[in-house]
């Protein structure tokens, strides 16, 4: 009789990577919430309601967590990836909470200093341990452990992508131990099982074009008595994507090729930092909105403000409001003449204001009314989208979020007068770069940019 064999589940199987980041995450805030009672009160014992205060933020903090899939594997991600996610999951956790306070009329019961501090060294401890793991397990992979075994069937040059990325893949937890060619047939079918199973794979990577739809099931099911996992890398490179991902729609799968990346809890983040942002610059802005509209007013006949429609999200049309920097002048219909080097309409403060980006402070407006960003692609004139967007591809994808003050076009140089259809796609380029993206932290370097050389520019 052959002795029974009892099976012994790891630790990973025991306790999922979600529960125990989770655990980790909760006990990190935890720890930086006595921190901080500890710092502004000077002893360690934590009241009833100070600590229930603390259990609550800490729960918030994990359950937003996992709505974002923050805790999720992380092989496969860069760091910056899981760190922008997150802190997407902070800034929606502490919206929650300041909803809770305001609500239940608690804020008043504890102190601000402890609170604004316990955040810091909270987020400090569970950024430090994400940083930690990530440093640890590129460590191991380096030395070549903790690294999922992969075997890729490709067909034609479908992996071309994938070669150009193969250095990449160890640091991210991959190593490629075989490549084959996609064959035919039972033979091949065998051959394929006998190389998954002496190779020891753990995932196989079908890099195939889409016509090969026929391939791809004679693939799964000759492999459906092996557990590796299998993964499709569809051979798209000739196709303009944005924001490209796999959604299920009534239970059917999707692979999105073209989507707005402002869903779901990346607009409410997007909308708060416009809300947030964009109150307190227009603050601070405003006492130099009254000086301009009054030198405008004393220095040329005309409206202070200007008024013109851009095309916004989703093709609607919109008012942008911008500091009158011409003399008053009609044009034909549908015709809108980019100002450039020399032009006799700018005014002489308006050079100055087209300068310094002055003129575009009334934009703030647009801002708090929800239908621009700070940061987004700059709104074009229609006229200008009716003559691009046959002549550059992708143009009107530009308009699947809302239009920006600044953006990662104008920090890079494109900004201005595009008197050429290069420089036109350049800009788009980097427009849809910034929407495939996207990211809060994106954002606020953006912004950071825009402060450290945006104002001044030799543009007219």
């Amino acid at each position: 009789m052959k002795p029974q064999i009892h099976y012994v589940p790891t630790l990973a199987e025991r306790y999922p990577v979600a529960f125990l980041a989770g655990v980790m995450d909760f006990l990190l805030i935890v720890l930086g919430s006595y921190a901080a009672h500890y710092l502004r009160f000077g002893f360690w014992y934590m009241s009833q309601h100070y600590l229930t205060a603390t259990l609550v933020i800490a729960g918030t903090v994990v359950m937003c967590q996992l709505l974002l899939g923050t805790y999720l594997s992380w092989r496969g991600r860069h760091l910056i990836q899981q760190l922008n996610r997150m802190y997407t999951g902070w800034l929606l956790a502490l919206a929650v909470i300041a909803s809770l306070a305001v609500l239940l009329k608690v804020a008043e019961d504890y102190s601000r200093i402890w609170l604004g501090a316990s955040l810091v060294i909270s987020l400090a401890l569970v950024t430090s341990f994400r940083v930690s793991v990530y440093v640890l397990l590129r460590s191991l992979r380096a030395r070549g452990k903790n690294l999922k075994k992969v075997l890729v069937v490709e067909s034609g040059d479908a992996a071309i992508m994938l070669r150009e990325r193969e250095a990449e893949l160890p640091e991210q937890g991959y190593d490629v131990v075989k490549v084959l060619r996609l064959g035919r047939g039972t033979e091949w079918e065998r051959h394929l099982v006998t190389e998954v199973t002496s190779c020891g794979a753990h995932e196989l990577w079908l890099c195939l074009p889409l016509n090969e739809g026929e391939a791809i099931k004679n693939v799964v099911h000759a492999l459906r008595h092996q557990t590796v996992d299998i993964r499709y890398l569809p051979d798209l490179g000739d196709l303009p994507l944005l924001n490209h991902r796999v959604s299920t729609i009534a239970g059917l799968y999707t692979l999105d090729i073209s989507r707005s990346p402002m869903e779901g809890p990346a607009r409410l983040v997007k909308r708060l930092e416009d809300l947030v942002l964009g109150s307190i610059i227009s603050v601070f802005v405003l006492p130099v909105c009254l000086f301009i509209a009054i030198a405008i007013k004393l220095t040329s006949r005309g409206p202070v403000i200007f008024k013109q429609y851009r095309m916004g999200i989703n093709g609607r049309r919109f008012k942008v409001y911008k500091f009158r920097s011409m003399e008053v002048h009609e044009e034909a219909t549908g015709q809108v003449t980019q100002a450039h080097y020399g032009d006799p309409r700018i005014t002489r403060l308006g050079a100055f204001l087209r300068r310094t980006s002055l003129d575009e402070l009334p934009q703030f407006f647009n801002v708090l009314q929800g239908r621009m960003s700070i940061v987004g692609p700059r709104p074009h004139a229609l006229a200008h989208n009716e003559y691009y967007k046959d002549m550059v591809e992708s143009y009107m994808q530009r308009h699947k979020v809302k239009p920006g003050i600044t953006g990662w076009a104008q920090v890079n140089g494109y900004r201005g007068e595009t008197d050429t259809l290069e420089k036109m796609v350049r800009r788009v380029e980097h427009d849809l770069w910034y929407i495939d993206n996207w990211s809060l932290g994106l954002d606020l370097k953006i912004i950071a940019m825009t402060i450290y050389k945006g104002f001044i520019n030799g543009q007219p």
